[in-house]
């Protein structure tokens, strides 16, 4: 029997009470998916309230998907429990972290790249190479922003590429993103206020908290990060994404970009982190120059690593400075060592030297650029959604989709989870409320074989009783 103790005393309606503690316990697991509830009856004479009080909050659970009415039998839980659940702001920032170990037989992950693309024989040759030519090298200390031979590499690279024009001066190498993020602030300072983009990298709001810095989330609009919002805040450094803000896709547009470097140039502790991270991967659109290429006033840190180039395991990245920060770079943290071992360094910089780096690149643009078309016809031929409800496929290796259902978000994933399919919504990335009641879910498909795409598309189609 459902035991729940409602307050006499409060303006919220006696059925909206009983609805959303009933809502809680089916997405919090202790209500199991199929199990059968009280009848109206029984729960109403349990909880002391009125028969029609039980049914109004049960109609409200069956319209909105967390109950099923089986006629002359009762109602019924008609979905799993959910992978985690929300009770205030700092879970809200915690929430895209919680693991759920639970196997999948589809994941559309965003974080994961295909382990058959690594270049598993190259790699292992020039492991060889640099064991056999590089022995006093690999266990002697080394500069601490990291050897100079890959760092003029990755300039080199930058420049190709990137439209960076950098020194291996301003490159500093690192043990992945995490590790740059602490860099960088201990660089900027804790007494600065930091913007982050809402919704978002997560994993940075969690740097900031556990620094101890100041930090507001800023809003998006239809050109990335809102302008507005960010002059208001006062804030005085912004993490952005602006080549394929991650989770939505959009992809900053040049006004907008120049916007922000004047936002930058108006006062001289003004910084923006440009975060990178998966610029590699431009499937339907000429490639946008990093922010950091069109910087004149030395505002932009960039960052990048070479989790989804290479392999997530590498933990390789890189910072590039502006000039203006390199004194002080020296100054504080010049004594330290690269977190990065020689070796490792040795292999990725012979890699990227022999060309292996651009050959390798060029193989995965082309494999994720044939999944992502399968997964986007999947989609539409399964009548998911339509090719105009799908956003930021453009970039990188994930896009969002805008469902058009009768179910929500949370409603959605856990149907989807019956199936063994593991996607990920909008809110998982946003701290506090989305502004709007749309439905938006995020997949990735890096991790996936085209034959995994179009069964895990069957899977939603079963999941979703779409027609």
């Amino acid at each position: 029997m459902i035991t729940f103790f409602y307050d006499e005393t409060s303006d919220v309606p006696k059925y909206v009470q009983l609805y959303r503690h009933i809502k809680s316990e089916i997405e919090c697991g202790h209500l199991h998916y199929k199990e059968k509830m009280p009848s109206k009856r029984k729960l109403a004479e349990h909880l002391n309230m009125s028969a029609v009080t039980v049914e109004t909050a049960y109609s409200q659970l069956v319209a909105e998907g967390y109950l099923k009415s089986v006629e002359k039998s009762g109602y019924y839980v008609d979905i799993t429990g959910f992978p985690f659940t929300t009770k205030g702001k700092e879970e809200d920032i915690q929430k895209s972290f919680v693991r759920d170990d639970e196997h999948y037989l589809y994941d559309f992950r965003t974080n994961v790249v295909d382990t058959t693309l690594f270049p598993y024989s190259i790699w292992s040759k020039l492991t060889r190479w640099v064991l056999a030519e590089n022995k006093e090298e690999i266990l002697n200390f080394t500069h601490p922003q990291g050897l100079r031979c890959l760092r003029e590499q990755i300039a080199l690279y930058l420049s190709r590429f990137r439209g960076i024009e950098a020194s291996a001066d301003q490159i500093i190498v690192g043990a992945g993103s995490e590790m740059l993020y602490h860099l960088v602030i201990q660089l900027l300072g804790r007494e600065n206020l930091y913007a982050t983009e809402n919704p978002g990298y997560g994993k940075m709001k969690q740097i900031l908290m556990n620094n101890d810095c100041r930090h507001i989330n800023i809003d998006l609009d239809e050109s990335g990060v809102s302008l507005t919002q960010l002059i208001k805040s006062n804030a005085n450094v912004v993490h952005l994404t602006p080549s394929h803000q991650f989770p939505t896709g959009i992809v900053m547009p040049i006004k907008r970009r120049i916007e922000l470097l004047e936002w930058a140039y108006q006062a001289k502790n003004r910084f923006i982190i440009e975060d990178d991270y998966d610029s590699e991967f431009a499937a339907g659109i000429q490639p946008i120059p990093a922010l950091q290429g069109i910087d004149q006033q030395d505002k932009v840190i960039y960052l990048n690593t070479f989790s989804k180039s290479i392999a997530p395991t590498l933990r390789i990245g890189y910072l590039v400075l502006p000039k203006s920060l390199l004194s002080l770079y020296q100054e504080k943290q010049s004594y330290g060592a690269c977190t990065v071992p020689n070796f490792e360094q040795m292999i990725l910089t012979k890699f990227m030297q022999e060309g292996y780096f651009e050959s390798h690149l060029n193989r995965m643009r082309k494999a994720y650029k044939k999944r992502r078309d399968v997964l986007i016809n999947a989609l539409v031929d399964n009548h998911i959604v339509g090719k105009n409800a799908i956003y930021g496929e453009d970039a990188g290796l994930h896009f969002i989709i805008n469902m058009n259902h009768r179910y929500n978000e949370k409603v959605l994933i856990a149907l989807a989870k019956t199936e063994s399919v593991r996607i990920y919504g909008l809110s998982e990335y946003y701290v506090g409320t989305l502004p709007e009641a749309k439905t938006v879910l995020i997949l990735g498909y890096s991790g996936l074989s085209e034959n995994q795409i179009i069964e895990a598309v069957k899977n939603l189609k079963q999941a979703w009783q779409i027609e």
